[in-house]
């Protein structure tokens, strides 16, 4: 498969790539005093298996996502502009832990950024 054609997914090692990464991430989300209140009715399982459908989808792999819409699931809890920033610094910090290259990198977060006004609630 050329480069042109080979998605984020698939950069990313795929499904075992994708799961590595939401673990590694969520360390850091839920060890931030900002963000860890976000979750607090979730279980941890729970969450990692939302988010790796959810990162599986929007990094171009197979659309498995079986959650409410982004919109319904974020509805009236309080997350702001700042929480996304915090949330994407994150994930960056994780991407380069994993050695992921700053390109790739930024496509991912480029990508996840796309579904930010659904999270926050502000309309287009």
């Amino acid at each position: 498969m050329s480069e042109s054609t080979t998605s984020l997914y698939e950069k990313l090692g795929g499904e075992a790539g994708i799961e590595s990464l939401i673990i590694a991430f969520y360390v850091k989300v839920m060890a931030d005093p900002e963000l860890a209140p976000f979750f607090r009715h979730t279980t941890i399982e729970k969450l990692h298996e939302m988010q790796k459908e959810f990162f599986t989808m929007a990094l171009g792999g197979p659309d498995l996502y079986s959650g409410r819409t982004l919109a319904e699931a974020h509805h009236g809890r309080g997350i702001r502009p700042q929480h996304i920033s915090r949330f994407v610094r994150h994930l960056l910090s994780t991407l380069e832990d994993e050695g992921v290259s700053d390109v790739e990198a930024r496509e991912v977060c480029d990508r996840i950024n796309l579904h930010a006004n659904e999270i926050t609630g502000v309309s287009y």
